[in-house]
Parts: structure tokens; sequence; C-alpha cells
């Protein structure tokens, strides 16, 4: 995703919430104005209380400017990593847009806040160390424990 799509998300997201937002006051209005209850479930008629409808309204819009403030701040620290990933079948290298190779774990750094380390999975450790296996010592130490 390009920094223009991204912006242009972001937009988006920012406007659905301030349209909803927009329609909890236009609701809030509504009903003081036409009186829905009222209207719809035959309750007993109140008189406006524009006072009460201004002041749920200065609310409703503090809350939404600061939700909004904070999910632009949110879209903006957000890394995407999308799309077809081009991995060398030897050496894992990892192809980017330009068409320039790099090493996986920098390639990766350099999309989002990841940090690599380097472990060995059981299958491997199987084929490359089979004298010294840490999981088959853990296992066994496992299987030892639970004996007694």
């Amino acid at each position: 995703m390009d920094s223009r799509s991204k912006r242009s998300a972001t937009r988006m997201v920012l406007v659905y919430e301030a349209i909803g937002f927009a329609a909890i006051i236009a609701i809030i209005w509504l009903d003081e104005i036409l009186d829905l209850p009222a209207v719809i479930l035959n309750a007993q008629p109140t008189p406006v209380n524009w006072q009460e409808s201004l002041f749920e309204s200065g609310i409703i819009f503090i809350l939404g400017w600061v939700i909004l403030h904070f999910t632009s701040r949110i879209m903006q620290r957000m890394k995407y990593l999308e799309g077809t990933l081009y991995v060398c079948a030897s050496c894992k290298k990892i192809r980017d847009p330009d068409k320039n190779w790099h090493a996986m774990e920098a390639f990766i750094n350099g999309k989002g806040d990841v940090r690599f380390s380097h472990g060995i999975c059981p299958e491997c450790a199987e084929k490359l160390y089979p004298d010294f296996n840490p999981y088959k010592a853990m296992a066994a130490k496992n299987l030892n424990e639970h004996k007694y």
C-alpha cells in the first residue's frame, strides 16, 4: 500500500467516524424537536429543552474530536505489509517493488515495528543436531518430572 492510498484509507476512516458522530448529534436534535418518543411510542409529550440538547451535543462533539484525534494518530503509526512478496527459494531474500533484493529481516523491519531473534524449530534441530537436540532434552525432562 503506497503512502497516497494509506492517506486515503486514513481519511475515509476519519470521515466515517465524523459522519457517525454527526448522526448522533442529529438524532439528539430530531428527538428534541420532533419528540420522537411521543410520536412513535404514544408517550406523554415533553416540551423542547434546547439547553439539554445543546449540552449533550457539546459533550458528543468534544468526545468525537478526541476520538478522531486518537484515530488519526493510530492510523499514522500503522504500517502496512500487503500484497505479494517475492521470496528467493534458496536464500529467502525478498524482492522490493524496485526489483532490489533484501534480507528478510531488513525488509520486514523497514515495513513495521518488528524485531527479529533467531531460534531453531524442532524439525531442524533434529536434522542439524541429532546428538544435541534441545527439544529432545526438554521432552525427556518433562517425561521424567511427570513420572513422580
